[in-house]
């Protein structure tokens, strides 16, 4: 964990002042930049030191072997893994033969800004080398939004004493040597030199490298370009190898001269292009940037943020961090989606290796509903990205014994890529989720004709897959059995409550969707009596309740279960999987991460609110949050049943998740999941937003210590803005005609908002919400309200 505050409090600005060894992996996801295609990790330009080299594209893998203690059927034989390719970021600077490497010499001074309006990563240091002669370096980096391909480089050396002679090496290096992914062997194998080289090409000023994967069969093509400003007596050449290209430039300054080059970077991969078509892309792609230049690709890369901030910013009053750290999640969440375009959206993005690159139902429930709210394109393409995997699941599906589509619980491609079976067979909600996902972009955009496209049959087969699962029992309740829902401390039990409720969704919606487009569902063979089988299954949907203690069961008999003993259990035994068997965790109640609760927000429509209090009490107490994915929950549940100081708590937690490093492995990658939470427990929570019954909701009230919550929404092509206060909340419409309404609710009363007229009303007083629930011991939210926030 970072325990002191590693980046200063500025609203649209990540800063480090100084450069830290020990956390330098750390600020490489930090400051990782990406354009949901490309992405690149925020390695020093020099190449080294370095925690962990990266360079990433979207669903570029390497397929290895899945370890098995014992092998069972059914379980996955390989499994996918993200391939760090070709880096391009590499400039290496030596001054007078000195090579320029932080560790020696004197780093008089050090400075890294992620600009979140600007979109770049800009680097200022003052170095002296050891033989005394002083440079500054300036550099700023981009990932184009607008040119999807493409990064940039703007590098100036400043000679501040001279003449000094320097020559500059800027490279494509393929297979880095990086630190150990994996220990079993026979992963590690296939990880190390993955790419094997097909060809090497040099132009006077770059060059070009073309790669494909041993096994999985991906080629990859990385080319680079140099413009270059610089005295007279420049020189500049390019050489080639199979794994590395450089381009050298050398010139002498004079005191006060600065060498100026821009490095124009291009990436391309494929499946099935062949090489000259590879080669092809990547070039025409270097031509557009070239043709825009830094200066072109700076602008459009400020118009394209310029655009999404003025749609998504969430403004806070009363908490900097917070502030700081929602616009750097939203930054990080539009970086992971922005260009995927059909692609997945993985659980660390393109910032690390965590997870082998995977994507998890993370995507669906976390990380889409910000996005459908604020970049609704992206999870277009992310909801066709889970349609193209359809097959798959499906196949999948028949190799389980049952009907429609089994998504996979982690992958890259479609296939299912866990070892884990508990998980990786039994975790059967991520077909609800993203059911969900697709019933909500179509809520929230109107695009009927996705629904038509894709929606029906990822409806209809999810719809089938839970008939199929479930059973009616004698007494006609539907069930469940043998599931793991989102808490995996408690796996492979019989009527998750989360699972329940979100499959019920899925059976209602899918049936809807198919008396609506007739035609269409009647070609996926489904039939009136299958759409009244999905209505009979959901209306019969049992959900546990214990009337004893007057909660709901996570999972059938889950109350009964021996307690987990809290108070003898050290803080240096957390994360508890890593310490003690899953056997024992199975069989006690100790909860991982938010799971009833989970239900309790996505499905508040299904519990009343004295239900809802008693449930979030007794799960506080149960639940450790030995996952990130845990804390954005607990934060909008405990915003809604009347502990809005200890919803801030959580809200702080979850956003503060990477810049604190709070889980002690942002080095492998920034938590997407989590980062969208802070989003979540913002306009989720405080501003109570809610779309239950297709109705656009809110139940907005602050906690004590934030003064003001300004957030925006796209809801059917308009811009919602919602200002809180303490005891009154202003409705606007940002564009639209004068005739436009947007009809919604505020604390379940009817409001109508024109584009002409702005609604504001009270903000009701809160109800009294009993004693402070408890976490159990030692595990309250980490990070408490500062004594002098403002």
């Amino acid at each position: 964990m970072i325990r002191e505050r590693a980046y200063p409090v500025e609203p649209w600005h990540v800063r480090e002042t100084r450069l830290d060894m020990d956390v330098l992996a750390q600020s490489e996801s930090v400051f990782a930049l990406s354009n949901g295609h490309v992405g690149l990790r925020g390695n020093l330009d020099e190449g080294e030191p370095h925690g962990l080299p990266g360079t990433y594209l979207n669903s570029f893998y390497e397929l290895r072997p899945l370890p098995y203690a014992e092998a069972g059927f059914g379980f996955p034989e390989s499994g996918q893994t993200v391939v760090n390719v070709t880096n391009g970021k590499l400039i290496r600077l030596l001054v007078d033969d000195e090579p320029l490497d932080v560790r020696y010499g004197e780093l008089r001074s050090h400075e890294r800004v992620l600009d979140l309006r600007a979109g770049t990563l800009h680097r200022e240091l003052h170095w002296r080398s050891p033989a005394g002669r002083d440079v500054k370096v300036r550099s700023t980096r981009l990932v184009s939004f607008t040119q999807r391909a493409v990064a940039a480089i703007h590098y100036e050396v400043e000679a501040l004493e001279g003449p000094l002679r320097l020559i500059l090496q800027s490279e494509l290096v393929a297979n880095e040597t990086l630190p150990p992914q994996s220990r079993d062997p026979r992963v590690a194998a296939v990880l190390e030199s993955p790419l094997q080289a097909e060809e090497e090409l040099t132009t006077d000023d770059g060059g070009l490298l073309i790669h494909r994967t041993k096994v999985s069969g991906l080629r990859v093509a990385a080319a680079m370009a140099h413009d270059v400003d610089a005295p007279e007596r420049t020189t500049i050449e390019s050489e080639g190898y199979q794994d590395w290209v450089r381009t050298t430039i050398g010139c002498v300054l004079k005191p006060g001269q600065t060498l100026r080059v821009v490095k124009y970077l291009t990436y391309g991969w494929s499946s099935r292009r062949s090489l000259p078509a590879l080669r092809d892309q990547v070039g025409a792609a270097l031509a557009a940037a070239r043709l825009d230049g830094w200066d072109g690709l700076r602008r459009e890369q400020r118009e394209y943020l310029d655009e999404f901030w003025d749609a998504a910013d969430v403004r806070v009053e009363g908490d900097p961090e917070v502030q700081q750290a929602v616009r750097f999640g939203l930054f990080h969440v539009l970086q992971a989606g922005a260009r995927a375009e059909r692609r997945p959206i993985a659980a660390k993005g393109l910032t690390g290796p965590g997870y082998d690159g995977h994507a998890f139902w993370d995507t669906e429930m976390f990380v889409l509903p910000v996005l459908t709210y604020t970049q609704p394109g992206a999870v277009r393409d992310a909801l066709h990205w889970r349609h193209s995997t359809l097959p798959q699941a499906q196949e999948r599906a028949r190799t389980l014994n049952l009907a429609g589509a089994a998504f996979p619980w982690r992958t890259i491609e479609g296939p299912e890529s866990s070892a884990y079976w508990p998980a990786g067979t039994a975790a059967f909600h991520i077909a609800a989720d993203i059911a969900d996902a697709l019933r909500r972009y179509v809520l929230v955009t109107g695009d009927q004709a996705l629904e038509e496209e894709i929606g029906l049959e990822l409806l209809v087969e999810t719809a089938r897959l839970w008939r199929s699962l479930g059973h009616h029992d004698r007494t006609g309740r539907f069930h469940i059995d043998g599931v793991t829902g989102p808490d995996e401390y408690t796996a492979v039990k019989n009527d998750n409550v989360y699972t329940n409720l979100m499959a019920q969704r899925n059976l209602l919606t899918a049936a809807d969707c198919a008396m609506r487009h007739r035609d269409q569902a009647q070609d996926l063979g489904v039939t009136e009596e299958e759409a009244a089988a999905w209505r009979d299954a959901a209306n019969a949907m049992h959900l546990p309740y214990d009337p004893e203690f007057g909660v709901h069961g996570q999972v059938e008999g889950f109350t009964r279960l021996q307690e987990w003993d809290f108070e003898h259990t050290p803080p240096e035994k957390y994360p508890l999987l890593l310490h003690y068997p899953y056997f024992d965790l199975y069989r006690k109640q100790v909860v991982k991460q938010a799971d009833l609760v989970l239900a309790m927000h996505w499905r508040g429509d299904a519990f009343t609110g004295p239900e809802k209090m008693r449930n979030f009490n007794y799960y506080e107490r149960r639940t450790v949050r030995d996952s990130s994915l845990s804390a954005c929950t607990q934060a909008v549940m405990a915003a809604e049943v009347g502990h809005p100081e200890l919803a801030h708590r959580y809200l702080r937690e979850a956003a503060l998740m990477d810049l604190h490093d709070l889980n002690e492995n942002t080095r492998d990658g920034v938590h997407m999941a989590s980062l969208a939470g802070a989003w979540i427990a913002l306009v989720a929570g405080f501003g109570g937003l809610r779309d239950h019954d297709g109705t656009l909701s809110f139940s907005p009230r602050l906690p004590s210590r934030l003064s003001r919550l300004e957030f925006s929404l796209q809801w059917r092509g308009m811009r919602l803005r919602v200002d809180v206060r303490p005891h009154q909340t202003t409705y606007s419409l940002r564009n639209g005609g004068p005739d436009t309404v947007v009809e919604l609710r505020h604390h379940a009363e009817p409001i109508r908002v024109t584009a002409a007229q702005p609604v504001t009303v009270p903000v009701p007083p809160a109800h009294p919400s009993g004693p402070q629930p408890e976490q159990p011991p030692g595990r309250a939210p980490l990070l408490h309200l500062p004594e002098n926030m403002t």
